[in-house]
């Protein structure tokens, strides 16, 4: 497992942590994140994804509702919650290769969720990475012309 993977790991762990225990004291989930990561840059990404996440929650969560056909965001697995929000604030405010950022999100949802959970975190985020693309590809066209 890269650092990288291992911060990103700590940070779904923190997020599913916060969502399940809202209660739970900020000072003390610092202390997990150093004692787990030890590392300061890696710390430093692990509260950037968490923190971002926590900012942009309204925006992720009503693209997250707009992509999950059949699944309303608050019937999905808090496990998969976190995985697709922590993915999808890295597609969108980071510069991490989108496939990255997506195979990161599956691998963690393959050892987090259930069985399910990979195939179904994909098939969201598919959809969202294509959108971005498309976005993008438009953007750059209109520019060129």
């Amino acid at each position: 497992m890269t650092r990288r993977s291992r911060a990103r790991e700590v940070a779904l762990q923190v997020l599913y942590q916060s969502e399940v225990n809202p209660g739970v004291v900020a000072a003390d989930l610092e202390r997990f994140l150093v004692g787990r990561l030890r590392l300061p840059m890696l710390v430093t990404f692990a509260q950037l994804l968490i923190e971002g996440v926590g900012s942009h929650c309204g925006q992720l969560d009503a693209l997250l509702d707009a992509r999950s056909e059949n699944w309303r965001l608050s019937r999905m697995a808090a496990t998969d919650r976190a995985v697709l929000r922590l993915c999808l604030f890295e597609l969108l405010h980071t510069d991490v290769p989108g496939p990255v950022a997506v195979d990161e999100a599956i691998e963690l949802a393959r050892r987090y969720g259930s069985d399910a959970s990979a195939r179904f975190v994909s098939g969201i985020l598919g959809k969202l990475l294509a959108d971005r693309d498309a976005a993008t590809a438009g953007r750059i066209s209109a520019e060129v012309v």
